[in-house]
């Protein structure tokens, strides 16, 4: 297993590109090694020569909300691959889409992803979880959590980080849709916002405007 990190300048975005390895057998498309983007927040050289080189054989796009940043490189995309995309919003951007659901446990490309639904930013927000890797879009980043646009909204995204996510058992690592990597037990000890909310929690949340 592989996985590549792409900054989108649209957008100050992050985009991942997780591929298996070739075999050396058979055939060219025996020797190709199945792989999903997450996030094509652009699609440029550096994501295209990564596929290529590496010999990917581009089968599914997950797609952690559909906001424009995350999203805006599905157009060219969809002109060079033939990839599902996979969202928890039926329609993404004008794509065909194959729904997911929160706790849904599948196999895409040869990767054991679970769904983890955690609304407040957008009410389609997933988080990814595949192995000890966790795509969270931008629920969660490196010392903050997604912005919302209303105090019900943040109520609810710090209610289900703290159940889904925060209370997984071990260490994963977080792969944000913008800013830096991160670990989940960095999260739980130094997150501002997670702090500030367990010390304030029986007071009203306040929100921000953000990404």
């Amino acid at each position: 297993m592989k996985l590549f990190f792409h900054y989108c300048s649209y957008g100050f975005s992050n985009c991942y590109i997780l591929g298996g390895s070739r075999t050396d057998q058979g055939d060219e498309a025996a020797r190709s090694a199945d792989a999903v983007i997450v996030d094509p927040g652009g699609m440029n050289e550096s994501i295209l020569k990564t596929i290529e080189n590496n010999g990917f054989n581009l089968r599914a796009v997950l797609i952690t909300h559909d906001h424009i940043r995350h999203v805006r490189g599905l157009q060219t995309l969809n002109r060079i691959y033939n990839a599902e995309i996979f969202a928890i919003n039926h329609i993404v951007q004008e794509n065909k889409t194959t729904m997911v659901k929160d706790g849904d446990k599948i196999n895409i490309a040869g990767f054991d992803v679970e769904v983890i639904s955690i609304p407040g930013h957008s009410a389609d927000s997933v988080v990814y979880k595949m192995g000890a890797m966790l795509f969270t879009g931008d629920v969660l980043t490196a010392g903050l959590v997604g912005s919302t646009s209303s105090n019900f909204g943040a109520a609810t995204q710090m209610s289900k980080l703290h159940a889904r996510l925060l209370s997984l058992p071990g260490d994963y690592i977080v792969l944000p849709g913008h800013g830096p990597p991160s670990t989940l037990e960095a999260e739980r000890r130094f997150n501002t916002d997670i702090i500030n909310y367990d010390l304030n929690k029986n007071k009203k949340p306040a929100f921000k405007v953000g990404y």
